[in-house]
């Protein structure tokens, strides 16, 4: 009998002929099946996997699933472990199945949680009076987070728990925990602008935001009402959330107030974790360059703060020698930059990224005080699993997938390289260790780029070309000079000398900057991809996790699982029409790429999404009257014909020319409510109360073969879909 200890490094030498036969597929399966007890080790590492995916799949759900489906099945799964306690493979395949059913239930019962009161439709211009929550400054005015205590024509019991306003103009010295009053317009949170494309009212509802817009006037503060009293923050969480936004507030300033323009928004957004004043150009030039890490607090960020303290403290304590030689100083530089971290995220403001970074940091320290291994991937399974259970809505952003793939992957790869006979031969030189931490940069610098990759590519639809040659400079940089300039500005802080750090600081942020838009100048920097399917994604993420989490030979099975996802762009087919669920704005795509656009009102936002979305190179406003498109697109006062691969579509925003549209064409969308009786002819009939009942729409012209999607099919009835409301009061 083979040992067991060799299945790690197993031939897998069956043929593919083998393979054809039930007597290949034995040997297949024996060979995962030794390769799996090899590595009983690693076993661990799974557990966040599966939890993450009962998360998934509480969110793919097409409604909300019945609150009791997600405990009832964890209790059930719990049960079956405890029958299965004696058989080791099938307590292995129930454990699995366990954590997937909590990972469900946590998703369901976190989103019964935050439910709260949201606006349903257009609120205002009226009068409110809130209290002030946060206060970000901004190149065009403030940002205020309120909790509003009164808004006109909404009882108490129907007010948003929270809404955010953006003003221009606010009265001097404004505070978190303020009252203030103002005459304002709001909404409810945006849904999504096409099919498939980030839900920022999925987002806004796990915030608790249930309004934004826009303040009409000044934002006044007012005295002290008894009646809203009862109303405000008193508990002890929320007086320490406005303890640490006021906090947040006055270092920005302080800070800004020694480094203004650009230097003084990046550094304040590094120490406070506040990017409003940040401009978009400087925002633009640091995403081209592949350096937007650099500005959301991070494991960088962390890491450095805490290290700095742990060794500041260290070499202080040991200039004393009766405590350097008797008393465990390491340990109480540890605890000492513990609590250092902890005050970072607090000031902050508990991000996604900043937990994971804390959580990680803190187990790290708490290794060293048991004398135990610190940096692993198991640190990072429990961070993930810690991150997930107070947050599993954090599984679906952006953040949490390029911060936890980042890492994952570069761990894995330093636990081979660390023990690499290179690695060692070059620690015991000079030389060989400035060599080694320039090759460090430059690995993890590649690692994180590809391991993000996909994810941007999903997210965002653009990748940093030239992110390697930016981070080799931008990352010691960092490390070097504008994080340690900005712990020394924080400690000197309470003696008024915080400009001995921060003036430094600016300096080392100018050179950063001037990387940054000398990177972003470069032809090409930051190229648009195709969008990456959902089946793409999920692909990349369980090839990654195959190669990243097992060590033995069978991980490279892995590899051709992540490049058919890294590759399914190529398989991307864009949308021919796409239409608002506001009916203001529709968009016909061309053979060449270009984007014609036919907007009344005008939305930058939108127009953006739909460009990055359908993968177009250019933008253009479609004629009011006359041909575009090389004569493929005919348009008059009353709509717009467009002709495709056989099929006539109908766009119409005045209902006197319908009954033409409605004669000739296979598809008619009409951007102004119609009766159907009236329009029997085409194909597809889609007016505005469709648009209404089932949010922005899709549609491809596939040789006559007409697809639609609409924003309902793909987010759902969810709690957070204002879709869910309209179809509701139709019933």
């Amino acid at each position: 009998m083979e040992p067991i200890g060799q299945a790690r490094n197993a031939p897998w030498d069956a043929s593919w002929r083998d393979f054809a036969s039930w007597r290949g597929w034995q040997r297949l399966l024996a060979a995962a099946h030794a390769a799996l007890l090899a590595e009983r080790g690693r076993w661990i590492l799974w557990l966040p996997v599966f939890f993450a995916l009962g998360i998934s799949l509480y969110f793919a759900a097409g409604q909300e699933p019945a609150l009791w489906i997600g405990p009832g099945l964890s209790l059930a799964a719990l049960s079956l472990l405890w029958r299965c306690r004696g058989a080791a493979g099938a307590r292995l395949m129930v454990l699995a199945l366990t954590m997937v059913c909590i990972g469900f239930a946590t998703a369901q019962l976190r989103s019964a949680w935050v439910e709260a009161p949201r606006l349903e439709g257009s609120w205002g211009p009226a009068q409110l009076t809130g209290e002030v929550l946060e206060l970000e400054t901004r190149p065009s005015g403030r940002r205020l987070l309120l909790r509003p205590l009164a808004m006109a024509g909404l009882a108490a019991e129907n007010l948003p728990a929270r809404i955010r306003v953006t003003a221009v103009t606010t009265d001097d010295g404004l505070s978190p925990g303020d009252l203030v009053t103002l005459r304002a317009r709001l909404r409810p949170p945006s849904a999504p602008t096409m099919p498939g494309s980030f839900d920022f009212a999925r987002q806004a509802y796990f915030q608790q935001l249930g309004g934004i817009g826009f303040a009409l006037g000044p934002v006044r503060s007012v005295d002290a009402d008894p009646a809203l009293e009862p109303h405000r923050a008193g508990s002890l969480r929320q007086r320490w959330s406005l303890f640490w936004a006021d906090a947040r507030q006055r270092i920005a300033a302080r800070i800004q107030s020694h480094l203004p323009g650009q230097s003084g928004a990046v550094a304040a957004a590094l120490v406070t974790g506040q990017r409003s004043a940040l401009a978009e150009e400087t925002r633009e030039n640091m995403r081209a360059a592949g350096l937007a890490h650099l500005l959301a607090i991070s494991g960088l960020h962390m890491g450095l703060v805490t290290g700095l303290l742990f060794f500041a403290v260290r070499a202080g304590l040991a200039l004393i020698p009766g405590l350097a030689l008797r008393r465990p100083i390491k340990k109480w530089a540890a605890v000492a930059a513990g609590l250092g971290g902890l005050l970072y995220l607090c000031l902050v403001g508990f991000t996604i990224p900043a937990q994971r970074a804390f959580i990680m940091v803190s187990i790290v320290l708490l290794a060293v005080l048991l004398d135990r291994r610190a940096i692993s991937l198991r640190l990072v399974a429990w961070a993930a699993l810690a991150v997930l259970v107070v947050a599993p809505e954090s599984l679906v952003s952006a953040s949490f997938q390029m911060s936890f793939a980042a890492v994952v992957a570069l761990v894995s790869v330093y636990e081979g390289w660390e023990r690499s006979p290179a690695s060692l031969e070059m620690r015991r030189r000079l030389a060989g260790r400035l060599a080694l931490y320039v090759l460090g940069i430059a690995l993890t610098s590649l690692v994180a780029i590809l391991a993000t990759s996909a994810f941007a590519a999903f997210h965002f639809q653009r990748l940093a070309a030239f992110g390697l040659l930016a981070n080799l400079v931008a990352v010691p940089l960092t490390a070097f000079v504008i994080m340690p300039a900005a712990v020394i500005g924080m400690l000197l802080m309470p003696f008024g000398l915080e400009a001995l750090g921060f003036v430094p600081m600016g300096w080392g942020i100018e050179a950063l900057l001037f990387i940054a838009a000398w990177v972003a100048g470069l032809p090409a920097a930051l190229a648009p991809v195709p969008p990456m399917p959902l089946w793409g994604l999920v692909c990349v993420t369980l090839g990654g996790l195959w190669l990243c989490l097992w060590r033995g030979s069978w991980r490279v099975w892995g590899l051709p699982l992540a490049i058919a996802g890294a590759l399914s762009p190529a398989l991307f087919q864009p949308p021919d029409l796409l239409v608002s669920g506001d009916g203001r704005l529709a968009a016909l795509r061309d053979g060449e790429r270009r984007l014609w656009v036919a907007d009344r009102r005008g939305n930058r936002f939108v127009m953006d999404s739909w460009q990055r979305g359908s993968y177009a190179r250019e933008v253009i406003r479609w004629p009011g009257a006359g041909q575009a498109a090389e004569g493929a697109l005919h348009c008059d006062p009353l709509g717009c014909l467009y002709r495709r691969e056989g099929t006539l579509l109908a766009i119409s925003w005045d209902p006197r020319g319908l009954g033409a549209d409605c004669a000739v064409a296979d598809v008619v969308v009409s951007l102004e409510p119609l009766r159907r009786q009236a329009c029997g002819g085409p194909q597809v009939v889609i007016d505005r109360f469709d648009l209404w009942r089932e949010g922005a729409q899709a549609f491809w012209l596939d040789g006559g073969n007409l697809r639609r999607t609409t924003v309902l099919e793909t987010q759902g009835l969810r709690p957070w879909s204002a879709l869910k409301d309209r179809q509701r009061s139709e019933r």
